[in-house]
């Protein structure tokens, strides 16, 4: 069977060397503060959305939070994102993409202050990344190639596919592997919905990663032996529970742990990893536009 890639594990690890950069700047004067703002009425961004408020809590972070009605103008939400712009004590601007159909989330990203934006979308951040300079890089990426340096999954020369070209998963995840110097150097091959053949790319990869949010999508007829498999979908299935549904990947584990070297299942494996990353870039953010030293 396949070792785990224990995302909830390492996370717990750097959430506290985060809260002890959290009080190294609050000593210099500085409290990091992260923004986000809800206009859908999606329950898992809800969920989600809480979840970052409580991470806020726990490592000292100011978080402030604005829901939106689903029914306002686009303008509400540009004025809001003015607003957290202006504001001295925001660091870090984060919309969730649940937002109504007649509102454009792209259009939205494009109004952060670049040094705000630590989900790494904005045009500016985007060809940072790819200019080998990047300021935040988008946070699952971020997650994926810190839990594989955790494990010493090396990519020099390695094929890793990915199975997803969003600008929120597969393609700054491919700007990252291909890059020169630790975690790259990786041939990347980036399949989507019209790829050809998809599974024979995808068993020609040595990490594979899957991101197509249909459940238990990927079996082990579609991935070699001694594969390392990394699962960022993740989809309600139903079942016999309290809930009456059970939180499933993309990938089917039954069928693929047993072929794969290396699992990061869902849950428990990207997961956690992209929450804790998205603290690390509003921390970073908050050092960057005040200038302040930590641990100098």
């Amino acid at each position: 069977m396949a070792t785990t890639l224990d995302g909830e594990a390492l996370a717990a690890r750097l959430r506290e060397d985060l809260q002890e950069s959290v009080e190294l700047l609050a000593d210099a004067g500085v409290r990091p503060g992260l923004a986000t703002i809800h206009m859908g009425d999606d329950p898992a961004a809800e969920s989600y959305v809480a979840m970052k408020r409580r991470d806020c809590d726990e490592l000292g972070i100011d978080g402030t939070h604005v829901d939106l009605d689903p029914d306002a103008p686009a303008s509400t939400l540009h004025d809001v994102l003015a607003d957290l712009n202006a504001d001295p004590t925001v660091h870090g601007i984060l919309v969730q993409d649940d937002v109504p159909d007649y509102v454009d989330w792209q259009a939205a990203v494009r109004r952060i202050d670049p040094e705000k934006d630590i989900d790494g979308l904005h045009p500016e951040n985007v060809g940072r990344l790819v200019a080998g300079e990047p300021r935040f890089v988008p946070c699952t990426p971020l997650g994926i190639q810190r839990l594989l340096a955790e494990y010493e999954i090396g990519l020099v020369g390695a094929d890793v596919v990915v199975v997803n070209r969003s600008m929120i998963v597969g393609k700054p995840l491919a700007a990252l592997a291909t890059q020169r110097g630790d975690g790259g150097d990786a041939t990347v091959t980036v399949c989507h919905s019209r790829t050809a053949d998809l599974a024979a790319k995808t068993r020609a990869a040595d990490v594979l990663v899957v991101a197509v949010d249909s459940p238990r999508f990927l079996d082990g007829s579609m991935v070699s032996e001694g594969t390392t498999v990394i699962d960022v979908g993740i989809g309600r299935v139903p079942a016999d529970t309290d809930k009456g549904y059970e939180l499933v990947g993309d990938v089917d584990a039954e069928s693929v742990e047993p072929k794969a070297d290396y699992f990061a299942p869902v849950p428990g494996g990207v997961g956690p990893m992209t929450r804790v990353m998205l603290h690390n870039n509003t921390v970073e953010a908050a050092r960057l536009q005040t200038d302040a030293a930590i641990g100098e």
